[in-house]
């Protein structure tokens, strides 16, 4: 049984490594242009999702062999920021939702909150995932998970600060102040009937009238299909590198779901009939939860590139890439 245990252990050490080496090659790649770099996420999320099933097959005895919660954690959030990044290329609202489930279900089972681990490196794990679920769940207008983050954000900053006083945690302190000051500005947080800026078919488009601007839609010679949103103002509200003005520009490009897109409530996984615990070490989040949803009454959301404070050339190569219209 040892010997088992240890052949587990090595093997899904040697697929954390493999899927790793293929993150860093994607990891940096330019949120804009249309096909790049496309076969190496294709393999990036076929290790990922390879990893990702053999950790829910072996979690046990891997619990046994040592396994931490924040190293679940760490995989999901890393599967996180691979839909994220395709969003951000693609603009496909499924992929950001994919990215939203994985971040939910990270803070949901407090995979970093449990662990108590007084190690830094952890930490820094923690902190850049709380940034991270913070922009998506602003993109996706979840206005009340980002207060939850945000308090958490918060705590967690103070709590780092008393711990580790030799390290200096300021770039921390002025991610708190930027949400908090980007939250204060957006009526989305500050007025409670507001209405989301993303187009309604449902609100702005009597029914009857859908199949008749679908049929003008698809004669028209031009399509507005790419954009670049920017900006250069001084001392800008924002939240990492996305302004206020450039948010609320990329929530009026694209769609509101009509139909049953978002899923509302989350099925638990069961085991055997039985609710699975997750106060222990758990890997049990669908790769494909949302993979195939669709909405079919609303067309594609327009690509976008989003630059704060662009040079000119890197301006005019995004340009080159994605025509404006």
């Amino acid at each position: 049984m040892a010997e088992e245990g240890d052949v587990v252990s090595k093997t899904f050490r040697a697929l954390v490594e493999r899927a790793d080496r293929k993150f860093a090659r994607v990891r940096d790649f330019p949120s804009y242009g249309r096909a790049q770099g496309q076969h190496y996420f294709q393999k990036v999320f076929k290790a990922y999702m390879r990893l990702w099933k053999y950790q829910q097959e072996h979690r046990t005895e891997l619990v046994k062999a040592g396994l931490n919660r924040w190293e679940i954690g760490e995989i999901a959030g890393r599967i996180g920021q691979l839909y994220f990044g395709q969003y951000t290329r693609t603009s496909e609202a499924r992929f950001l939702v994919e990215a939203y489930v994985f971040y939910e279900a990270i803070l949901k089972r407090r995979y970093f909150e449990g662990c108590k681990v007084k190690d830094l490196g952890v930490r820094f794990k923690e902190l850049r995932f709380y940034a991270r679920f913070l922009l998506v769940s602003l993109i996706l207008n979840r206005t009340q998970a980002v207060k939850v983050v945000v308090e958490k954000l918060k705590a967690l900053v103070d709590d780092c600060n008393a711990n580790f006083r030799e390290t200096n945690f300021k770039e921390w302190k002025l991610v708190v102040q930027e949400i908090v000051r980007f939250m204060n500005a957006d009526t989305t947080f500050t007025i409670a009937s507001a209405r989301p800026f993303r187009y309604s078919a449902i609100f702005d488009c009597h029914p009857s009238s859908v199949q008749y601007v679908a049929r003008f839609h698809a004669k028209k010679v031009l399509k507005f299909r790419d954009a670049i949103l920017m900006s250069y103002h001084w001392n800008e509200v924002k939240f990492a590198e996305l302004t206020l003005d450039a948010y609320r520009m990329l929530q009026c490009l694209e769609w509101e779901s009509s139909g049953s897109f978002y899923p509302k409530h989350l099925a638990e996984t069961k085991e055997n009939g039985v609710v699975v615990d997750y106060s222990g070490t758990s890997g049990l989040i669908d790769m494909k939860l949302v993979a195939d949803m669709t909405d079919p009454t609303l067309p594609p959301n327009p690509r976008k590139a989003i630059l704060y404070r662009p040079s000119v050339t890197h301006l005019i190569a995004v340009s080159f890439i994605k025509p404006v219209y």
